[in-house]
């Protein structure tokens, strides 16, 4: 795989063809904030964190860094004023969106901002739209068990017709995966909740510990064509 030669913030990196802006300025250390972005999903650039400034002045342009390929010759500022006003906005709006949201507010901070002049319409929302959740179920999972219904400003994530969810494994996935916590998660007395459904929880076949839903790990001995009994005994006891 050959390689490409760009700018970051004045400095002189090649990265191999291929990688994103944002995977290029990683190797930096360059701290870039992010809420959409994961390595196991395909980027999308959803959250606009990421923004960076590319080019040479007076013609330069902002661009999210998750979505735009490194090119050769490429110029990018990752802290310009340019930048950090994009920011700034985006965290404005974010925090008027989910104002309790914790990381939301963390992250304002560090920006400087401890208020938003736009409008909050639920106080209690928490859901940033990021679509991690979706992504995953649907990407890495595999099951399409939720999705993103509506459009904005009424725009959620939801199961199908936003009832229990057929498609649901119980795994737990979306919500490790939400940066604000906001998806419904509880484990108690043997039996995982979520999305409105109870999963019963199977306990290893050795060791006792609970290893994940009875729905999820036949799930997995359907993927894998193995017996369902193969998974009942956790990594550790095997």
């Amino acid at each position: 795989m050959g390689e490409v030669g760009l700018l970051i913030n004045g400095i002189y990196i090649k990265v191999p063809v291929g990688q994103n802006v944002l995977q290029a300025i990683r190797q930096l250390d360059v701290d870039i904030p992010t809420l959409c972005n994961h390595p196991d999903l395909k980027p999308e650039g959803q959250c606009r964190l990421c923004v960076v400034e590319i080019g040479d002045y007076p013609h330069t342009r902002l661009v999210n860094s998750c979505t735009y390929p490194a090119e050769k010759g490429l110029k990018v500022q990752t802290h310009s004023e340019k930048v950090l006003q994009a920011r700034r906005m985006v965290l404005e709006l974010l925090l008027a969106r989910t104002p309790k949201a914790k990381l939301i507010r963390q992250m304002a901070a560090e920006m400087g901002i401890t208020e938003s002049r736009f409008k909050t319409e639920d106080p209690e929302e928490l859901c940033i739209l990021c679509g991690l959740c979706v992504r995953t179920c649907h990407e890495i999972v595999g099951v399409s068990a939720i999705s993103m219904a509506n459009r904005t400003p009424a725009k959620m994530v939801t199961t199908p017709f936003k009832e229990q969810s057929e498609a649901c494994i119980g795994c737990g996935s979306c919500a490790f995966v939400c940066p604000t916590d906001v998806i419904p998660y509880i484990e108690k007395n043997g039996v995982r909740t979520i999305w409105g459904r109870d999963f019963e929880l199977l306990p290893c076949n050795v060791c006792g510990n609970y290893i994940a839903p009875l729905a999820q790990l036949q799930y997995w001995a359907k993927l894998t064509g193995d017996p369902v009994e193969r998974y009942f005994v956790c990594r550790n006891c095997r």
